[in-house]
């Protein structure tokens, strides 16, 4: 009697035990959304071994530095993940005002930074850390456009709104381009017009507004070419690198500029990768200087030929795990500003991932957007970590009333 005594006590504790376990995990889905967080878990780690490998011959590809940017990235992503992020909608104008103030802030004396060629940079006195305040645009943009977005609960009724909707996101958009930006500035006017899609833009409307992108494109890039024969490329709109770029992405042949050159040295990293790669620390074309820019704009070619056709798999994999998962999250929250707000930052993946994987494959044009969680940068890192924040602060918010 007394043995089965204690062995219903130890079923009873085991059961108990199970119960608590459970509950714990259940709590935990409640609070992190798994599929986010093992996709962003998986491309941090991608990120750090890629850099990692890469830091062993490009010394401007400084692992200590990525691991920092990592670090401070998870502490912003816990940060945000706290706040309940519902009360932004009704602040429509102080993102505006935050989007112009960062777009220009590099322009301030004191705090411009140079860069590569740009002043896109602030340098934070003493401390000696700079940032690129566009990548904040990013995110900055998608808030304040769901903001005006979700004021129509769902559906916009007129022309006359929609077309204001548009202008609205024009303004950020603009100032990208100012700035001289214009990868930044794609980001941020194709995650803004996913919103403006997203919060009951009618069809016709859409497509209407895609043909006139295209015929004034068109129009830009004919004038463009008369200003430049007759005043020379300083009176120009577009610049001749940036000309160069679309001109190597029509015809990869038909450039011997810089554009053509790390275009077909990406194509040679590619192709040379193969179904496995050649592994870690083995990858010539990208590590010997050929490819230029290997830990950041052509991080995708460095990856393939480190790891091949199977790595670039894994790697959109997770990429796919994100952003299904973040679909999801959005349709499980009640608030439509913050519906919205998810479907702007998947709208901003897909589209610096479909960017940055296109060009290093001669399917889109050469640009300087990173690779998300993967190039090596700080400032991308940052904010890319700060979306996954937002994106687990909806997901843990989503119970309350919208």
């Amino acid at each position: 009697m007394a043995t089965a005594a204690r062995g219903g006590s130890s079923a009873g504790s085991l059961k108990r035990v199970n119960k608590k376990i459970s509950t714990s995990r259940s709590t935990f889905r409640q609070l992190m959304n798994p599929g986010v967080l093992v996709a962003w878990i998986g491309l941090l780690a991608y990120g750090a071994l890629i850099i990692w490998s890469a830091s062993q011959s490009i010394a401007d590809a400084s692992f200590p530095r990525h691991l920092l940017g990592i670090g401070l990235g998870c502490a912003l992503m816990l940060i945000v993940w706290r706040i309940d992020l519902r009360n932004l909608a009704n602040l429509s104008t102080a993102l505006l005002v935050i989007d112009l103030v960062l777009v220009f802030l590099p322009n301030v004396p004191g705090l411009s930074y140079n860069a590569m060629g740009m002043t896109g940079w602030i340098k934070f006195p003493l401390i000696n850390l700079t940032f690129q305040p566009v990548e904040l645009v990013k995110l900055v943009t998608i808030a304040f456009i769901a903001s005006l977005g979700a004021q129509y609960n769902g559906r916009i009724d007129t022309v006359r709104d929609y077309i204001k909707l548009c202008f609205m996101l024009f303004i950020p958009f603009a100032a990208v381009i100012i700035q001289g930006d214009l990868g930044s500035g794609l980001v941020v006017f194709f995650s803004g017009a996913v919103v403006i899609m997203m919060s009951g833009a009618r069809k016709e409307w859409v497509l209407s507004t895609i043909a006139i992108i295209v015929g004034l494109v068109s129009l830009l890039l004919a004038t463009d070419s008369i200003i430049d024969s007759i005043f020379g490329d300083s009176h120009s709109l577009i610049k001749n690198y940036q000309m160069n770029r679309l001109l190597v992405f029509i015809d990869p042949s038909a450039d011997s500029s810089d554009a053509g050159y790390n275009l077909q040295q990406s194509l040679i990293a590619v192709g040379s990768g193969g179904f496995f790669g050649k592994g870690l620390g083995n990858a010539t074309q990208s590590t010997s200087g050929f490819l230029p820019e290997a830990h950041t704009d052509f991080v995708f070619a460095f990856i393939c030929e480190t790891f091949g056709f199977v790595g670039a798999i894994v790697l959109l994999a997770l990429f796919a795990l994100l952003m299904i998962s973040t679909v999801r999250v959005a349709i499980k929250q009640d608030s439509l500003f913050l519906k919205l707000v998810a479907v702007g930052i998947v709208g901003m993946w897909m589209f610096q991932i479909f960017e940055n994987v296109g060009m290093c494959i001669g399917l889109m044009p050469i640009t300087g957007i990173p690779l998300p969680f993967i190039s090596f940068g700080s400032s991308s890192m940052l904010i890319q970590c700060l979306a996954v924040g937002v994106v687990q602060s909806i997901w843990r918010h989503r119970t309350k009333a919208a």
